[in-house]
């Protein structure tokens, strides 16, 4: 038995974990534990919008029991003080973890730099925790604000400070500035009062961008009445002031410190070649210069590329890249084949400034983009969620989804409040009803025909190429319920013509449908084949049954999406009149939830959820809302 361990469940452990369960869920010699002291996985990058209370607490962390639910991994909790790299254990303070290969992946905790009063008197903000406490400090700050009579202390209460202008400092300061407004309002606070200062010893904020970006940055923050204290030496920390600078102190009750990371602690303390504040020394192939079977991952790698002057840098991306060569390289251990060397090619950052702006220089190695604003915006949340589709699936995408797009307050999306406007759902009860009755009257009324005859096709057009012209102009007659008769069949033909033409099909649209139903409904002489029979017996049916559902209320988002479906198939053969429109728009406004209220859906779907995400293939491939 192999036994691999994997410390830590932050980026780059979790992902190494999905990866060596995929690569060995069918070998019963190797066991995989992945160790932690916290229950969940934390998204470090959405850190701000809990702070600043944009998104609710549990939004940005991931039970990891739900991560491997079906996979091939134990999650165990606990907290290792120290390893044994000889013995090949990892020790804690209540019991050994033997292992065969051992991935570290603790991360990282802040850097004070040894600046007086710094980790004492400052908020650190590199955790769940971190998030929740701030949140909660400035919300105190406000409430006891508005009750404080003494102007001096009254400032200091309002006066925030963000250490460090980095990605992290300038997304918690421009979430920050958001709220101030909302703040306010609530407490009865003049927003001139609120000081909001960003400072770096740095020259200019978000160094790694470029200077266009920077600039931009810089504009939109002093557009949220941001101040910007750049290349000011932080000298000291006290309780309840900073030293920007050698004049500058700032009285603040609220101090957060984001100005730089080092290896966690457990790191700091391991017996293998560190540099860059405490980052393990690896070779190409990720493993450690000073034990073989040890692999790094994630922030704790320090690897210089070939070519390359600077190490990989601690972001999200060199987690998600670095986990498969890992995992590939474990199992080329085991397998005793070919390992492979680490080649990152990184695609760029991404950095928001409030809800709904940001700036990001992204591409593909070697040809970068400069982006702003939504199309900015736009890129962050789709790696958001690329990320999150390999970690949790559907379950986590959807979630974000809500979060971010459709349960949104105060309009703070890049999209604005116009996805997440929401009234009450038994506004569509009517709407729901009307359109279930119209699909089951149009139903039965075919019915009728196929019980009279269930030879006779009048839901397909007959054969542009038929050669028996009566039976075309039959079709046709049928299709506008007029009399046998020759002249009032030339008249039906006629009117079925304008009906047909009343909402025009592209032409490529139609040639595809065409050819879709010469394959399945015609035969050479332009007859129907007994598919056709068939298929219109099931359209009949569909109608009947999709109808009765809307009715009743019971599945109404697939009923809904049906009846879209059959109207589109019904127009494309340049069959459907002007009233297909409102059987569309109405299909669509009944999609999201028309049935939770006086329908089946507000008892059947709870239960079915309930016992839906038991099932293990759902629960393997994540395929539930929480």
């Amino acid at each position: 038995m192999k036994k691999i361990v994997i410390l830590g469940g932050g980026y780059g452990g979790v992902l190494t974990a999905k990866k060596l369960a995929k690569k060995f869920k069918k070998n019963k010699d190797v066991e995989i534990t992945l160790i932690d002291r916290n229950p969940y996985h934390t998204l470090l990058t959405e850190l701000h919008e809990v702070a600043a209370n944009r998104a609710p607490e549990d939004s940005i962390k991931i039970d990891l029991k739900k991560i491997f639910a079906g996979l091939k991994v134990n999650v165990v909790l606990d907290e290792i003080s120290n390893i044994d790299f000889k013995g090949k254990k990892l020790k804690s303070n209540k019991t050994t973890y033997a292992y065969d290969y051992l991935v570290i992946g603790t991360g990282s905790k802040p850097t004070f730099f040894g600046i007086p009063g710094a980790e004492e008197n400052t908020f650190s903000f590199w955790s769940y925790d971190d998030a929740v406490a701030l949140k909660r400090q400035i919300r105190d700050m406000y409430t006891k604000a508005a009750m404080e009579k003494n102007p001096t202390v009254r400032r200091a209460m309002l006066t925030f400070v963000i250490i460090g202008a980095g990605f992290t400092g300038v997304e918690l300061v421009g979430e920050m500035a958001e709220q101030r407004e909302e703040l306010c309002k609530e407490f009865y606070i003049d927003p001139s009062e609120v000081r909001l200062i960003v400072a770096d010893m740095a020259p200019k904020i978000l160094p790694i961008l470029p200077d266009k970006l920077i600039q931009k940055a810089e504009a939109h923050l002093r557009k949220l009445n941001v101040e910007i204290v750049t290349g000011a030496k932080i000298t000291e920390v006290g309780e309840g002031s900073v030293a920007l600078g050698e004049k500058n102190v700032v009285a603040s009750q609220t101090i957060v410190w984001t100005a730089g990371v080092e290896g966690s602690e457990i790191v700091g303390g391991l017996e293998v070649q560190q540099q860059g504040r405490k980052r393990i020394v690896t070779n190409e192939n990720l493993e450690s210069v000073d034990h073989k079977n040890v692999y790094v991952v994630g922030d704790n790698i320090f690897f210089i590329p070939e070519g390359e002057t600077r190490p990989v840098p601690q972001m999200v991306e060199n987690a998600e890249q670095a986990a498969p060569i890992v995992a590939g390289n474990i199992a080329a251990d085991i397998q005793n084949t070919a390992k492979k060397a680490y080649k990152p090619g990184f695609h760029g950052t991404m950095v928001s400034i409030g809800s709904r702006y940001g700036v990001a220089n992204v591409g593909l190695p070697g040809k970068f983009f400069m982006l702003t604003g939504f199309m900015a915006m736009l890129s962050k949340h789709f790696i958001n969620m690329f990320y999150l589709s390999q970690v949790v699936g559907f379950n986590k995408v959807w979630t974000y989804m809500m979060h971010e797009f459709f349960h949104v307050e105060n309009r703070k999306s890049f999209l604005g409040g116009h996805f997440s406007k929401r009234s009450p759902n038994f506004w569509l009860v009517p709407l729901r009803m009307l359109l279930g009755g119209m699909w089951l009257y149009e139903g039965i009324d075919k019915l009728r025909k196929i019980w009279v005859d269930p030879n006779k096709i009048f839901l397909i057009p007959a054969a542009p190429f038929a050669t028996d012209a009566s039976s075309a102009a039959s079709v046709a007659v049928d299709a506008v319920k007029t009399t046998v008769d020759a002249q009032s069949a030339a008249s039906a033909v006629s009117t079925a013509k304008e009906a047909v033409e009343a909402l025009p099909v592209p032409g490529f649209v139609y040639n595809i449908t065409n050819w879709f139903m010469d394959l399945m409904f015609y035969n050479n002489d332009g007859s129907y084949t007994f598919l056709a029979k068939w298929f219109q017996i099931g359209m009949v049916c569909a109608e009947i049954v999709f109808g009765i559902m809307l009715i009743v209320g019971l599945f109404t988002a697939i009923a809904s999406i049906a009846t879209i479906a059959m109207s589109v198939m019904i127009w494309s053969t340049k069959m459907a009149s002007t009233e297909m429109l409102w059987y569309v728009g109405a299909g669509i406004a009944c999609i999201g939830g028309s049935g939770s209220t006086f329908g089946l859906d507000y008892y059947v779907l709870p239960w079915l959820k309930k016992h839906w995400k038991r099932v293990p293939i759902v629960r393997r491939w994540y395929l539930y809302t929480d």
